[in-house]
């Protein structure tokens, strides 16, 4: 055992580093499963102050460390680096503050997103981000690749309820942003670290905005014969005025994995499901279900079901929630995707999605918040047949840049990381990268901080997802494919 090693132990008590392979397997990928990366060690730290000391101590010795929650996200952005260390941040789960009056919530990092709802319902108020892993993804991990989630489209994403923050930067310097009101003075210091992909430093601790719960709710499903029908349904109701809760859409495939996995009860025969949900008081709900109904009515919709009590209600978020997972009852492997569309294109993006699918052999599951464009391709792929990840990639790669061309984003959850930072050039300019660059230096002037993450060059070497036999962070010897 090396020096560094032992006195890296000596900073926790003993049974919290973790160093056999056995117990590192775990933390080798996070739901990006198609590539892995066996960390030095990984350190369970229990409290704010061991967290900071561990900071330092990767600081002093250029140690590079990737802090980690759940493992849930799918851009590999908590990847481990060879030769670094994984800071688990999972016993850091104490809600410190739950004020009813101010309506926020304090709490550390490693507190489950469903657990702040749970301890703000006696209040009457929520959450509001509710990403599809809400059940076991982590505040932390929220914060960093600012999850959304279905109801995202009224109530924004993570950085709209986020008030403020307490964090260690990779430089061991302890800094606190923002505070208990949204009336702050000077520059937006949370605003810019919500999102950072851990490239600052460690979250602490987490000031949320709590909302009230809604009064009533609304939720519709429509069966479509085709996705592109589907599709023009989201736009007329956004074209409407309308302001759902939440817009959903899960095509042919989808609902058959949902079906098969939780016995979803949907429409049978579509080629896709609309959900449409209103929520907030009786009044303006009741007012808004009449005109949504004409829009429905008018779009083709082959069936029309809205839900009758709460019971309904939840099962047809079950089998939307748990779609992902799912998908795994029809393909052994998969690669979920995630990628912006202007909504007045979504019928035209679903139809390329489509095209492209049909011409690479590859069948494609769609999944996606529809109310705001995000789209969720599930590219299935069987990893035991030669060159079947490399092509589902390639198809990955298309709808990727597919986004960018209608005026999208490469990104609109999941975040950067490890999988699409090949394509940060084709959304910005050389300057535009140098500054991201320069803003991340000055939290992180080693670049100690979940490095070879969301940059397109530096370490290691990068070449296109399309194009390339190797995973950047392979080629450098850093990760192996399964």
């Amino acid at each position: 055992m090396t020096t560094l090693l032992q006195r890296l132990i000596a900073l926790l008590p003993p049974g919290r580093t973790l160093l056999d392979p056995a117990q590192l397997a775990a933390y080798e990928s996070d739901g990006l499963t198609a590539f892995r990366s066996t960390p030095l060690g990984v350190v369970v730290p229990e409290s704010q102050e061991e967290v900071i000391a561990l900071v330092r101590f990767c600081h002093a010795e250029k140690l590079p460390f990737v802090a980690r929650g759940s493992g849930t996200g799918l851009s590999g952005g908590s990847l481990p680096i060879a030769g670094g260390i994984v800071i688990a941040l999972n016993r850091l789960n104490r809600i410190l503050q739950v004020d009813p009056a101010q309506r926020i919530a304090v709490v550390e990092p490693g507190v489950v997103n469903l657990a702040v709802t749970a301890a703000a319902r006696p209040y009457g108020l929520h959450f509001a981000p509710d990403p599809s892993s809400q059940s076991i993804c982590t505040i932390g991990g929220n914060v960093a690749f600012n999850s959304g989630g279905a109801h995202c489209l009224k109530y924004g994403m993570t950085s709209n309820h986020v008030l403020g923050l307490k964090a260690v930067l990779a430089t061991g310097e302890i800094v606190e942003f923002g505070g208990a009101s949204r009336e702050q003075v000077g520059p937006d210091w949370t605003g810019l670290f919500v999102g950072h992909e851990g490239l600052f430093g460690v979250v602490l601790e987490v000031t949320l905005q709590l909302l009230p719960a809604a009064e009533t709710f609304h939720t519709v499903l429509a069966g479509y014969r085709s996705l592109e029908a589907a599709g023009d349904a989201v736009a007329a109701v956004i074209a409407s005025g309308l302001l759902p809760g939440a817009i959903e859409i899960m095509d042919a495939l989808a609902l058959e994995a949902a079906v098969a996995a939780v016995h979803a009860d949907y429409p049978p025969g579509s080629a896709a499901v609309l959900i449409v949900e209103l929520e907030g008081p009786r009044e303006v709900v009741a007012a808004d279900l009449l005109r949504l109904d004409e829009i429905l009515a008018a779009s083709g919709a082959a069936e029309v079901r809205v839900a009758r009590d709460a019971a309904e209600r939840l099962a047809i978020w079950k089998g939307r929630k748990s779609a992902f997972s799912a998908v795994g009852r029809l393909s052994p492997d998969f690669i979920v995707q995630d990628g912006v569309v202007p909504r007045r294109r979504l019928g035209e993006a679903l139809r390329r999605i489509g095209e492209m699918a049909a011409g690479s052999g590859v069948r494609v599951a769609n999944v996606f918040h529809a109310g705001d464009g995000n789209l969720h391709p599930l590219i299935m792929y069987d990893g035991r047949i030669p060159d079947a990840f490399t092509r589902a990639e390639a198809l990955a790669g298309k709808i990727l840049r597919m986004c960018v061309e209608m005026g999208g984003s490469i990104t609109g959850e999941h975040g950067v990381g490890a999988e699409k930072r090949d394509y940060m050039p084709e959304m910005f300019t050389a300057d535009e990268l140098d500054c991201l660059g320069r803003i991340r230096a000055a939290f992180d002037p080693l670049g100690i901080a979940n490095p070879g993450k969301m940059f397109p060059s530096g370490e290691p070497p990068v070449m296109s997802l399309g194009q390339r036999g190797l995973h950047p962070l392979e080629q450098a010897g850093t990760i192996s494919r399964e």
